[in-house]
């Protein structure tokens, strides 16, 4: 048996609060400490949050756990895109085959019921407003300034996690050892929360099924549902340029830009100039990094390791995936050697995160450029026929990351395959008609026979 350990998670958030449950349920002792004051007791980060996109991956790591039907009751399904054009017409994408969906989360109302549920727990215990302010990764001594109290504390933990998001203070002082790798890029576009308030009878103002989608080719706006009726609106704005955070500096001239280029949503959003004017830019970062622990003793995990920017919606659910993927290797971990499983865990993790982290910016180019373009929207219809007609042969990229498990590594590289694909078969195709073409279809099958060889070389070479 793995002997059971003290282990303190830094930063109580989604993927904090989700892994103390994990841990507990070995039979470990878990201590999490939060920067920030109880949540559901204040209002945190007010006016910064982006719905989260819970998918397959972060449904089967609260599922694993026992926690799935609890999680459902503040989750609202997304069966597809809803675009809205310059006009205010509205053309509809389902996300999937039928039954498949995305389903939109408060951040707030998950973490505050994930810590609903693990705080009963014995083995977990949670401490607010305790800010790190020093960490020595040698002797796993964290230095902790209580910031209700003034006080300053120290604690010694077995193991520590770094669950502590983007700018992680554990993994700030893993950036101070030796050899360590360390990338992050910001793109140069910041995002501001607006809201659509639910009806007056509290319905919802707006098809409550989808995911808006306001795509201007420079700039967009999404907006996601909410279980009291209203949607959390965001607006991706270029930081600098004619249209940008910078130029629009007064009410006037805000609501000159929001008629022109959101004329639809004008409407539904009556305190959208308070909101614009109060709620500060969120910056998007992307961060990488290697390696993910410490001699066996600090681990790593969710966006304090692989922080990367919403547009494909999987940074809780690959922060979720990576729980899962521990979990899987602690089944196996017979002995007490936590190095060899923290060094294991980052191997299998690391080419994943790199993945989604690239998969996540082009996400952002084609919801941003490419979803009002009918050309685009002709080739995503033939990519559905050519997945019904060869199920086992082509899953399509946003299927592959969002409705299965298979590798973040794995989807990125089958999807340039199919990409190359698709690029020689829609020089033959004006209509959805020509999919059946004789000449389109011989076409198609060679290549997918290409594909499969390309497939078997690969597996062969791994």
């Amino acid at each position: 048996m793995t002997e059971k350990k003290n282990i303190a998670i830094m930063g109580a958030g989604l993927v904090g609060s989700l892994l103390s449950l994990y841990l507990a349920k070995r039979g470990h002792k878990v201590d999490l400490y939060e920067r920030r004051p109880d949540l559901r007791k204040n209002v945190v980060d007010g006016g910064r949050s982006i719905n989260l996109a819970l998918s397959d991956r972060g449904w089967r790591a609260l599922k694993s756990i026992g926690i799935e039907e609890e999680m459902r009751k503040v989750a609202v399904p997304m069966h597809g895109r809803m675009m809205h054009d310059e006009q205010g017409n509205l053309t509809f994408q389902p996300y999937g085959k039928e039954g498949q969906s995305i389903y939109s989360v408060s951040r707030s109302g998950l973490n505050a019921a994930l810590m609903n549920i693990s705080e009963p727990n014995p083995n977990i215990t949670y401490h607010f407003s305790r800010q790190a302010t020093d960490v020595d990764l040698r002797t796993n001594e964290i230095r902790l300034r209580n910031l209700e109290t003034g006080n300053n504390e120290t604690i010694q933990p077995d193991l520590l996690f770094g669950a502590d998001g983007a700018y992680s203070v554990v993994r700030g002082a893993m950036q101070k050892t030796e050899r360590y790798n360390y990338e992050q890029s910001y793109l140069e576009y910041g995002y501001k929360e607006l809201s659509i308030p639910p009806t007056a009878d509290g319905s919802w103002a707006i098809e409550k099924n989808a995911l808006h989608i306001w795509p201007r080719g420079n700039y967009m706006m999404i907006a996601l549902p909410n279980i009291d009726g209203s949607f959390t609106c965001t607006l991706f704005f270029p930081y600098e340029g004619e249209r940008s955070f910078t130029t629009i500096k007064s009410e006037e001239g805000l609501m000159n830009f929001f008629n022109e280029v959101f004329p639809d949503a004008v409407p539904l959003m009556p305190d959208l100039a308070k909101e614009y004017f109060t709620n500060p830019v969120g910056s998007l970062v992307t961060i990488k990094c290697f390696p993910w622990s410490y001699q066996g003793k600090s681990l790593l995990i969710g966006d304090a390791c692989h922080a990367v920017v919403p547009f494909y919606g999987q940074g809780m659910n690959a922060g979720f995936e990576d729980i899962t993927v521990l979990d899987q290797m602690l089944d196996s971990f017979d002995g007490d050697d936590w190095q060899e499983l923290f060094e294991a865990f980052e191997k299998q993790r690391k080419p994943n995160a790199d993945a989604i982290a690239e998969l996540a910016v082009l996400n952002f180019i084609e919801m941003r450029d490419k979803v009002a373009d009918p050309r685009f929207l002709l080739r995503k219809k033939i990519e559905s026929k050519i997945s019904e007609q060869y199920p086992d042969r082509w899953i399509t990229l946003y299927s592959m990351v969002t409705f299965s498990d298979l590798p973040y590594s794995y989807a990125l590289e089958t999807g340039r395959q199919q990409d190359e694909i698709m690029k020689k078969v829609m020089k033959h195709i004006k209509g959805i008609e020509d999919y059946n073409k004789p000449q389109v279809q011989k076409l198609l099958e060679k290549q997918l026979v290409k594909k499969e060889k390309l497939k078997k070389y690969a597996a062969a070479e791994v």
